[in-house]
């Protein structure tokens, strides 16, 4: 039964059956749900099931190998690690988005076409961005809007970019995309979204500061892990993600670096994380792809546990701006401790999870050759370093002492954030169960604790460290906003939109004066037009009066005008026209 049971519903139905819980009893059953999701996850036997006919396409709900297992386990430790978190929240709506959220994460992970992983995928759209808008805040609704309004667009490229391919192919299979086509290329670019690929990565650190606290230990887990997965089965080998995936893990570094707020600074670092996998999935080998999935699996562990720490720090004192914060190892010594442990794992410190999935794909890197991709993500590690490793609890824990004294976080958050710790330390000295799950099996000899790549990220992490205290006071940050990437196609958008009103505002006030104009004078001509014709026709006799032309002129002109033309002169006229009517007509 469980062997062909879809991960996605214990979490749907908890969804649906959650309302029907007293108060008391519905965080009891999302953790309830994550272990059942879990247990459902691993006794999964491989190959593809939920078969379906839709408008001629065949469809696979379910779809287990190697690759979607190690995604699945994640997804749902995470989620009663986060669950475990927020024991005491007793907020229905939020409960429901995350359920929802992480539910159409897993159905993505396992979906065997395409058509079913765009379902899910717009899902977790929706889904999230409740999660955002739950904080009840101007700043959560602005964010959450251009959220969903990025989310939407991405959602539209995949959409289109698989009819693309389902009409060019006759297939919804979800496979690689081994051609170069202008299908791929849209739901590349859907992907890439959802990934937070330069240049659109800027919704990430925009939306999940301005999370509710729950929410952002969740919301760090699922969608850009997803996009990864997603790269990872449909374009391995595509050398555009080197590029990409390098741009980006030194992008999230610069802007980690200028950040003053603490969960935005964690935001920062996940486009920097993902940067690794997206440059593993460009590279394609069997190595790199081991290397991304368990990347991603350690990612996720030691993400959350800093967004936990940090969302405790936010609970409890209220602030979020490192130039606020400091001192706190005093009253929150458990959280500093916990905290420090996922900021050394991201920092990939040997005996830690970091290192031990990172330097997978460094591995990988370095046996095809890339040495400028090796370069840059050696770098990199130092640059996490900088900015998460000791910049986020430094400025957090040690820094000056504000005067805040806030109680320790909670014991339910202690424990979670215990469990996420003990995962970071025991895959860092242990990583077997780890390398034993991936999608394509590791050599038995292989390890990474090789006393020279022990030593060198040794001295790496060493001199970042030095680096950052003797360039401290250039660090220390101020109450400032760092304009993104995005600053340039916003205010190019608003130039562009200002130009395009100018330009056909200004075209349309030309032809309605231009319109005016002509109005008028066709206006003046027509009531002009019978004093011209009466003294055109009439020329002739005025100069065989006594009075002068000029005055017999303008005493026409008045008669006509108002209608006080002699009866004979009206009829002479009348004549005369008619002549010459008559004259053409012959």
């Amino acid at each position: 039964m469980i062997s062909s049971l879809a991960p996605v519903l214990p979490f749907l139905l908890g969804g649906l059956l959650l309302p029907l819980l007293p108060g008391r009893h519905r965080t009891k059953a999302l953790l309830a749900v994550a272990a059942l999701g879990l247990v459902v996850v691993h006794g999964l036997e491989n190959g593809v099931t939920g078969g379906a006919s839709f408008m001629g396409l065949e469809l696979a709900a379910l779809r287990v190998d190697g690759l979607s297992r190690v995604f699945g386990y994640i997804f749902t430790i995470n989620a009663f690690a986060a669950f475990l978190f927020a024991y005491r929240l007793d907020d229905l709506r939020q409960h429901l988005a995350a359920l929802f959220y992480i539910g159409a994460s897993l159905g993505a992970v396992f979906a065997g076409d395409l058509i079913t992983l765009y379902v899910y995928w717009e899902i977790m759209a929706v889904a999230s961005t409740m999660l955002i808008l739950a904080r009840d805040t101007k700043a959560s609704y602005d964010a959450g809007m251009r959220y969903i309004l990025v989310h939407l667009f991405g959602g539209l490229l995949l959409l289109l970019g698989i009819l693309l391919h389902v009409q060019n192919t006759g297939s919804a299979a979800f496979g690689s995309f081994t051609e170069h086509t202008l299908a791929a290329w849209l739901v590349l670019g859907g992907v890439l979204i959802n990934a937070s690929a330069v240049p659109f990565s800027s919704w990430l650190s925009d939306a999940y500061p301005e999370s509710t606290v729950t929410g952002g230990v969740i919301l760090s887990a699922y969608t850009t892990k997803t996009a990864v997965y997603t790269l990872l089965r449909g374009f391995p080998g595509w050398d555009i993600l080197i590029f990409i995936g390098c741009v980006m893990v030194i992008y999230g570094i610069v802007y980690a670096l200028l950040e003053n707020d603490m969960r935005r600074i964690l935001a920062y670092s996940i486009t920097n994380q993902v940067g690794f996998m997206v440059t593993a999935a460009g590279i394609g080998t069997a190595m790199a792809i081991n290397g991304a999935a368990a990347h991603a699996f350690c990612h996720i562990i030691y993400k959350a546990l800093l967004w936990m720490s940090a969302g405790a720090v936010l609970a409890q004192t209220g602030r979020s701006k490192c130039t606020e914060l400091g001192g706190l190892w005093k009253s929150m010594p458990w959280t500093m401790v916990l905290g420090t442990i996922g900021a050394l794992a991201i920092s990939s410190l040997p005996l830690t999870s970091g290192f031990t999935s990172k330097s997978l794909i460094l591995q990988a890197a370095g046996d095809e050759g890339l040495v400028l991709a090796w370069t840059t993500l050696e770098i990199a590690s130092a640059g996490v370093f900088l900015h998460a490793g000791i910049k986020f609890p430094y400025f957090v824990f040690f820094n000056v002492d504000r005067g805040l004294r806030p109680k320790e976080a909670p014991a339910h958050m202690l424990a979670a954030m215990g469990i996420l710790a003990f995962l970071c330390i025991f895959l860092g000295v242990y990583p077997d169960p780890l390398y034993a799950i991936l999608p394509f099996g590791m050599d038995p000899a292989f390890t990474v604790y090789k006393a020279g790549k022990v030593v060198g990220q040794m001295q790496l992490l060493m001199f970042s460290a030095l680096v950052f205290f003797l360039f401290l006071k250039l660090l220390r940050r101020t109450d400032t906003i760092a304009l993104e990437i995005d600053w340039l196609y916003r205010k190019g958008g608003s130039m562009l939109y200002r130009g395009a009103d100018s330009l056909f505002n200004g075209l349309n006030a030309a032809a309605a004066l231009f319109a005016e104009g002509l109005a008028k004078r066709l206006d003046r001509l027509s009531r002009e037009l019978p004093e011209r014709l009466a003294v055109w026709f009439a020329g002739p006799f005025i100069c065989l009066g006594d009075e002068p032309k000029k005055d017999a002129k303008e005493q026409l002109r008045m008669s006509v005008a108002t209608g006080t033309v002699a009866v004979g002169a009206t009829l002479v006229a009348i004549i005369l026209t008619l002549a010459v009517v008559v004259m053409f007509a012959l």
